[in-house]
């Protein structure tokens, strides 16, 4: 295995929160952990560079954030909030391929009928919208998810589902950082777990 991580953040801050130390490698799942308002969020946003720094170093592979585009990294770093943005009234819209073998696998594999890619999304609950999300960030095989709550609206089996197909996808390679409440699901995904806390991490 490679010496270099898959993601590496050093002294990464802005005005509202850091210095933050990290890395997590391909294959891995580290758990962020903390109380509301320690500065989960606010980490894996400046990771997917969607707010603005003041000083650090994001590294993918071992090449800085600097070398791609704006755009260009948040295909590979995927931020996935608790509740994320939809753009087009029609699931299917947000898909290319939306039909492939691979999405209506991972579809399935969610406990989704796989008529609910042609559903509008404002019938669908909070929670098939969760789902849907993890569906999307895979499709587009990103090198990192940043993963906010991703299971907060979700019952016990369909957390169990979505935690076993982002498993399967993390021993393919995927990086992932994950927030969660929950001790529980913190010693079923994680590899690592990490503490936030006043606004900084505290411990690995």
């Amino acid at each position: 295995m490679s010496s270099t991580p898959r993601l590496r953040v050093h002294g990464l801050r802005s005005a509202l929160a850091g210095p933050f130390d990290l890395h997590v490698d391909a294959g891995e799942c580290v758990v962020l952990m903390g109380k509301s308002g320690a500065g989960k969020t606010v980490l894996l946003r400046l990771i997917a560079d969607l707010d603005p720094p003041r000083a650090g170093v994001v590294e993918l592979d071992g090449a800085p954030r600097e070398r791609l585009s704006g755009p260009g990294w948040r295909r590979r770093v995927i931020y996935q909030p608790a509740e994320p943005a939809w753009w087009s009234p029609v699931v299917s819209q947000h898909f290319e391929g939306a039909h492939t073998d691979k999405v209506r696998s991972m579809v399935a594999a969610l406990g989704l009928p796989g008529a609910i890619l042609d559903a509008e999304l404002m019938h669908l609950s909070t929670g098939e919208r969760q789902r849907l999300a993890l569906v999307r960030s895979l499709s587009r095989s990103p090198s990192v998810l940043l993963l906010d709550e991703p299971t907060a609206s979700l019952d016990q089996t369909s957390t169990l589902a979505y935690e076993t197909l982002l498993g399967e996808e993390t021993a393919k390679g995927t990086a992932v950082l994950w927030v969660t409440h929950s001790e529980e699901q913190a010693g079923r995904v994680g590899h690592r777990c990490l503490t936030v806390a006043d606004r900084a991490l505290q411990s690995a």
